[in-house]
């Protein structure tokens, strides 16, 4: 199983107006094979208190566990070698069948700390686009030496940066 680039997505809600839009979206995209949900939770706090949620996976469940025996191989390896690499895709496995990377204590976690009227989204996606380019630069001899996420915020904030600069000099 190639298993692409993996990001963990935190958002909140202020004012949750959920109509389905981003669920198709995110339909699409798996369509497409551009990404792929590995787990997704949503909790929805009401005015009363009372709690919805909706928990989802793109994967099946036969995904769920080689998905998780290749990533709980890789933390074994890392901590361990080829001895731990064994262990931990069992341990792996066991998890994701049970239940996903998201578990009753995130659950648990996010009903407790958002207020009512409010929601909270926790995405783990994989990118499955990159799979073939970073394929394609591994079979170039090309190695990762870095990589960061650049967000509107960031270029902003360079801009405020360079404006203080060029005012200093």
């Amino acid at each position: 199983m190639s298993i692409g680039p993996v990001q963990v997505l935190v958002l909140g809600f202020a004012e949750p107006d959920f109509k389905g839009d981003v669920l198709k979206e995110l339909d699409r995209l798996r369509e497409s094979d551009v990404v792929r949900m590995i787990d997704l939770l949503v909790v929805k706090k009401n005015d009363d208190g009372s709690v919805e949620q909706l928990h989802r996976s793109d994967l099946t469940e036969d995904q769920k566990r080689e998905f998780g025996a290749v990533a709980g191989a890789l933390m074994g390896y890392g901590m361990a070698g080829e001895e731990g690499a064994e262990i931990g895709a069992e341990a792996g496995a066991q998890a994701m069948a049970e239940g996903g990377v998201i578990g009753e204590d995130e659950i648990f976690y996010l009903e407790e700390m958002i207020p009512p009227g409010m929601a909270a989204a926790v995405a783990v996606i994989e990118h499955r686009w990159a799979i073939d380019l970073r394929n394609k630069l591994i079979d170039a001899g090309g190695v990762l030496l870095g990589d960061a996420w650049v967000h509107p915020r960031d270029l902003v904030a360079v801009g405020i940066i360079a404006a203080e600069e060029a005012a200093a000099h």
